[in-house]
């Protein structure tokens, strides 16, 4: 099993497109995974590519058929 891997709200922020606010919203929302260490919210990086992977809108073409 891998080891998961963990950003800071500023990388996922980078990584994402989403504004560092939005990240922490998310994570108040219980949307991403996220953990405290020490004073520092890091955010699962599986989760947050399953949260914006589910956020895509699928094309014109894909909604037809």
């Amino acid at each position: 099993m891998a080891k998961e891997e963990w950003l800071t709200v500023n990388e996922a922020a980078e990584r994402s497109g989403y504004h560092p606010e939005h990240i922490r919203r998310l994570i108040r929302q219980g949307a991403i995974t996220a953990k405290k260490f020490s004073i520092v919210w890091m955010v699962s990086r599986e989760s947050l590519l399953k949260y914006k992977k589910s956020q895509e809108k699928p094309s014109p073409q894909e909604q037809k058929q």
